[in-house]
């Protein structure tokens, strides 16, 4: 089975196409089950940042040609088009992507702690749907580890973790400080909480708003804040300083219409894809409009923890592609075995008239001697193909290819 990985992350796609082929947690089961087939293996990732189409098949040709279809019907758009946005990756180099995802040194802010727990909820969906098998099963198993050991083991879990630290930071500089102002945050779920406690702690005041007025009331009391109804948005709007958004809307939930003309800044951070407020809010006077594009990338004065977070993830990686090429030298050395006895017992029928006169002593010495043949000569293949994979061992012998 061959590992394949086609997708588009921020390093390729702007938030405006990411938003496009972004894929909820509703969608997911569907596409995975399409993706999957009767022939294949599929897990969907699907982030702010990404989305990432990862797939085991016998077929590279045809798992790509599966995903690129998907990811074209996700966008609107002719693969022509979008090609150019997208990457694949296969067998190795895909392992070793997935756990650097995992480990959050492939994400905006490297480090940033939501994305381990994004790669988990992929692969269990993936699993519900019974899309996943041996492949991808110890894939994602490992990506998993290699995330944990990055959080628990380097320095760089140390460091600022999460795409709502740097949004509150973003807004901070452009502020000139968060204290004693007032922040409005659209979302109550884990983004908008660690906005909101990070402000909190900056000595800013915190109004959370949400599609339900019990979520967003129970937000607002864990952190310190206060609760405002979706339908007072504009009325909170005009004494607010800053505005974060991280909702799961699936289309724009503030629109320039509804802000009203200001006479002190405002500036607003959309860190939701696709994006909860109008792009049309940053052509209005006094407000300054951010979205994940511009949170930057987070690497300054960070090289070394991110080395120490690299050198676990080869670690893992290594782990992985050793575990492969021993499942894959184990179908070979198993046709091998068979082959060669094959081979054996047909010799042996071929000169039964000789051995007619032998005892079943004899015989028995025959049978045991040409065993111990047949393993002696195998025994050297073997341990190769442990060590270096089974596609020497498949050319070597001209064995059948992987099914």
């Amino acid at each position: 089975m061959r590992l394949i990985l086609v997708g588009t992350s921020h390093h390729r796609a702007p938030v405006e196409l990411r938003e496009q082929l972004f894929v909820s947690a509703a969608e997911n089961r569907e596409l995975v089950e399409r993706l999957a087939g009767e022939d294949a293996e599929a897990v969907v990732l699907s982030t702010c940042n990404r989305t990432e189409l990862y797939l085991a098949h016998g077929d590279e040709e045809t798992a790509q040609a599966r995903a690129f279809a998907e990811l074209t019907a996700l966008a609107g758009m002719a693969e022509s088009e979008i090609a150019p946005a997208l990457y694949t990756l296969t067998d190795e180099a895909a392992a070793l992507h997935v756990f650097r995802v995992a480990a959050g040194l492939d994400s905006l802010i490297p480090g940033e702690a939501q994305i381990l727990g994004q790669v988990r909820q992929a692969y269990e969906a993936a699993l519900t749907a019974g899309a996943t098998g041996p492949l991808l099963n110890r894939l994602f198993e490992d990506a998993l580890r290699a995330g944990k050991r990055v959080r628990t083991e380097a320095n760089l879990a140390e460091l600022p973790e999460s795409v709502a630290a740097s949004a509150v930071e973003l807004a901070a500089k452009t502020l000139g400080g968060v204290e004693n102002r007032r922040a409005l945050l659209f979302g109550a779920g884990k983004m908008s909480e660690l906005a909101a406690r990070d402000l909190r702690a900056r000595g800013a005041e915190v109004v959370v708003s949400s599609r339900t007025l019990e979520s967003a009331e129970e937000l607002a009391e864990r952190v310190g804040g206060r609760a405002a109804a979706f339908d007072a948005v504009a009325v909170e709007l005009i004494d607010a300083d800053l505005v974060i958004s991280a909702t799961r809307c699936p289309y724009p939930i503030l629109h320039a219409e509804a802000v009203q003309p200001r006479t002190k800044p405002l500036v607003l951070v959309d860190v939701a894809v696709p994006r909860d407020l109008d792009a049309a809010i940053g052509e209005l006077e006094g407000c300054t409009l951010f979205d994940m594009d511009d949170l930057g990338d987070g690497l300054v004065g960070r090289e070394e923890d991110v080395r120490e977070a690299e050198e676990i993830v080869a670690q893992e990686a290594a782990r992985f592609a050793e575990w492969r090429r021993a499942r894959g030298a184990a179908d070979a050395i198993r046709e091998l075995r068979v082959r060669a006895e094959t081979i054996r017992s047909e010799e042996l029928a071929r000169a039964e008239p000789r051995l007619a006169e032998l005892s079943p002593r004899e015989r028995k010495t025959v049978e045991t001697l040409t065993s111990q043949i047949v393993n002696k000569l195998l025994h050297a293949p073997t341990v190769r193909a442990k060590e270096a994979g089974s596609e020497p061992l498949r050319d070597l012998f001209a064995l059948r290819e992987d099914e």
